[in-house]
């Protein structure tokens, strides 16, 4: 089974205004309220794809019942339940742009830390643990470190979508998959990617680290996929862009809903998360994945190296 771990969810606000400015009230229309999270996404995008996933995370007040109530109509949950207030992100789509405000989080004490712990120590069905997005506040980045020991105890694999710089440390651990994107790969390790030599070249450099396999999304410019013999380009879909705040995450569980069962299976996978996140980033949240399809038939793969 596959567990997702949000330690910093939120509901996610979207909506739409015309062009902002401090004159006047801004009004806003088409609001769509998500009860979401990195890994509550992946869980919601891997159900889709008929892959079964439990999610874990840290919930608490009216936004986190919110969350967990609508994440139950999807997927089993297994909360940590917190005092404080689980945020709420604000996505506003705009001419110019979409302006993105995110919230810090509410604080997590170090027992809420080995609750959860303790939940993953006795997880009998636990294959993989994806952990994705930020710490919220009162979480030192050392507990990563402590999840990764805990998942290798259970004998499961890791997938990491963080962009914490001490990723840097964490591949060190081996997981099994990291899927950073450009701005995460120049942050965290240095990474030059503003060409396919310059890519082929951090990849190298970030396998010689220790990740086992890399997912390096580039937004618009497609993806490049590294087993650490072989790397593998996907082109990007182009498509109107209505809001990217979930378009990674349904990148990621796209790619695992094939590759995490059949380690061979690059090409369909590549072309599923492609698919995936491009249909996604026309839609307020995850939308209804209606055009994956027919976006799977678009995508252009190609074996660089």
């Amino acid at each position: 089974m596959i567990y997702t771990l949000t330690t910093n969810p939120a509901v996610d606000m979207n909506v739409t205004s015309d062009r902002p400015s401090t004159q006047h009230v801004n009004r806003t229309r088409n609001a769509v309220y998500t009860p979401n999270g990195k890994g509550l996404n992946v869980s919601f995008t891997l159900k889709h794809y008929g892959v079964d996933s439990k999610i874990l995370g840290f919930f608490g007040g009216f936004s986190g019942d919110y969350i967990v109530c609508g994440a139950r109509k999807v997927c089993e949950v297994e909360p940590v339940l917190i005092d404080g207030i689980t945020r709420v992100n604000l996505f506003i789509a705009t001419p110019d742009g979409e302006y993105k405000f995110p919230n810090a989080g509410a604080p997590v004490g170090r027992e809420k830390q080995e609750e959860m712990l303790g939940l993953l120590r006795q997880a009998q069905d636990l294959d993989c643990l994806v952990v994705s997005g930020s710490l919220p506040p009162q979480i030192d980045p050392s507990y990563y470190d402590e999840l990764i020991d805990v998942v290798h105890e259970r004998g499961a694999d890791l997938v990491l979508d963080i962009s914490h710089p001490h990723l840097a440390e964490l591949v060190e651990k081996r997981p099994l998959l990291i899927k950073p994107n450009d701005e995460e790969a120049a942050a965290v390790f240095g990474a030059d990617v503003g060409d396919e030599s310059a890519i082929l070249v951090a990849l190298g450099k970030i396998h010689a680290r220790g990740a086992q396999n890399v997912l390096l999304t580039l937004g618009g410019n497609g993806a490049y996929f590294s087993d650490g013999e072989h790397v593998w380009r996907a082109e990007a879909v182009r498509v109107p862009v209505l809001s990217t705040a979930c378009a990674g995450d349904a990148t990621l569980a796209g790619f695992l809903s094939i590759w995490y069962a059949d380690r061979s299976a690059i090409v369909p996978a590549l072309a599923r998360a492609m698919a995936t996140g491009a249909n996604v980033a026309m839609s307020a949240g995850l939308g209804d994945f209606a055009k994956v399809e027919e976006f799977e038939r678009e995508v252009r793969i190609t074996q660089v190296a």
